[in-house]
């Protein structure tokens, strides 16, 4: 199939529409969705356009798709961003227009469940952006990150290389997002240790493609938006990262092995895997725990490719995905990975 495209950019002073795909959380935490809204305005120079399932707790499969129908359609809208993730965007797909989508193609911006909606794209020929939503990145508490402010601003707004570089610290800890006192609050981080490489160190460019291991292992299980001829993905830089779920490393390992054994895993020469969310409120893991949690997915990683992709190249602990700050990575556009220069560069 064809190599996804970039759709046009926004601009300063444009509209950017904000949907709910997959969770009408900002109805149930306002404070950190209307923080980030006033950050697209003031920070960004954007003016976001809600829909009516944008705030609706509960809403169909249909509303959501319609909401996004409008937002593509709409030629005043620009860009169009995910309020948040969730866990059954996988239903909302059968309902989309895939014709209205691909003769509107604008630069769609989430991650997670949205990894939905990315995939979707790349197989309508068009590069999304994984990475910021309203809440999460745009709603930070104190500030965003200067790291991720960076980086969604060059993806937002310009074209062409993009060097990524590893953050010197990071948050793992979430906070209250209905205690109006958290939002005000700098959140403690952590030091970084850098990215990790595994494997032969090489040079490899290509389109990326990928996304949330979870709802991967989803969409191969529904046999949605998988193409049928797997050489489609030769070439390609495989994205992985996982949730705030915390799958275990065995089940992280059954779902690459499950993508060897359909000849899937073995297509990708490079693997950017993204630095793990160690720390839920189920789950709150102090730094040994952690660490061993972090440790633990990257052996269950290494084995699977170890059995069935021996030959790729695999950097750990790139900061996309569920962590912060959080760099966004083009989906469908291209991504260098060096290894013998240890550099990492996307194309925005």
């Amino acid at each position: 199939m064809p190599i996804p495209a970039y759709p046009p950019k926004p601009r300063p002073g444009d509209r950017i529409g904000v949907v709910s795909p997959s969770s009408g959380l900002p109805g149930q935490f306002p404070l950190p969705y209307e923080l980030g809204l006033d950050r697209l305005a003031k920070d960004f120079g954007l003016v976001p356009v809600e829909y009516p399932a944008t705030r609706k707790m509960g809403s169909t499969p249909q509303e959501r798709a319609d909401d996004l129908h409008a937002a593509f359609a709409d030629p005043t809208v620009k860009a169009v961003m995910a309020s948040i993730g969730g866990d059954d965007q996988i239903t909302v797909l059968p309902l989309l227009d895939r014709e209205l989508i691909r003769a509107h193609p604008k630069p769609f911006f989430g991650f997670s469940d949205n990894t939905n909606l990315l995939a979707y794209l790349w197989n309508t020929g068009i590069v999304g952006y994984h990475g910021a939503s309203v809440m999460c990145e745009l709603g930070r508490p104190g500030a965003m990150d200067p790291l991720t402010a960076e980086s969604l601003r060059a993806a937002l707004f310009t074209c062409g290389p993009y060097e990524l570089r590893p953050a010197e610290r990071f948050r793992d800890v979430d906070g209250d997002w209905a205690d109006p006192a958290r939002l005000a609050v700098e959140p403690e981080t952590r030091a970084g240790d850098g990215w990790t490489l595994h494997g032969p160190e090489r040079v490899v460019e290509g389109p990326s493609w990928g996304g949330n291991l979870e709802i991967l292992s989803w969409l191969l299980m529904a046999d949605r938006e998988i193409q049928a001829d797997l050489s489609a993905y030769d070439g390609c830089v495989l994205l992985l990262e996982t949730s705030e779920e915390m799958p275990a490393a065995e089940e992280v390992f059954r779902i690459l092995r499950n993508m060897g054994e359909r000849d899937l895993l073995r297509r990708f020469p490079a693997l950017l895997m993204a630095r793990p969310k160690t720390w839920s409120f189920a789950r709150p893991h102090g730094p040994e725990e952690a660490a061993r949690y972090a440790h633990e997915q990257r052996a269950a990683v290494l084995r699977a490719l170890a059995a069935y992709a021996p030959d790729t190249m695999a950097v750990f602990d790139v900061d996309f995905g569920h962590t912060d700050p959080q760099l966004v990575i083009p989906y469908g556009g291209t991504v260098r990975v060096d290894g013998p220069a240890r550099r990492i560069s996307v194309t925005y």
